[in-house]
């Protein structure tokens, strides 16, 4: 797991994840899979998924770097406090998944809660070796 900074104010965590650490042939099955995890938290809720290379693609502008073979959002929330109004600017939560030619790229922004954000390495993590 690699933290970095995007654009000089986004924490991202990005696994990358070779094609022969993990028995996963595409980006929708991992999506799957982590829909499953979130289907089966105790306080996840599952919100939606978005196809932002199909998206993308379908634009007369858009523009997808030629080593990203597919990209995927996994959108949901483990919202179960609101504390502050500005707690909901840090929500709901994406897991993007993209494959390039020989690997599986999970990122996701660090997450308000730290346990919250452990869950979500955990999940990550879990893809590889399966």
């Amino acid at each position: 797991m690699k933290k970095t900074i995007l654009m000089d104010k986004y924490p991202v965590f990005s696994l990358e994840i070779s094609k022969n650490e993990t028995t996963f042939t595409s980006v929708s099955e991992i999506i799957n899979y982590l829909k499953e995890k979130v289907d089966n938290h105790p306080i996840a809720t599952f919100i939606a998924l978005f196809n932002h290379y199909e998206h993308t693609s379908s634009l007369a502008e858009g523009e997808i770097n030629p080593d990203i073979k597919d990209a995927q959002n996994l959108i949901f929330c483990f919202g179960k406090q609101i504390p502050n109004t500005k707690i909901l600017a840090a929500r709901p939560r994406s897991f993007g998944v993209s494959e390039l030619n020989d690997s599986f790229v999970v990122d996701f922004l660090e997450a308000p809660n730290e346990q919250l954000h452990k869950v979500m390495e955990d999940w990550a993590k879990s893809i590889a070796n399966k």
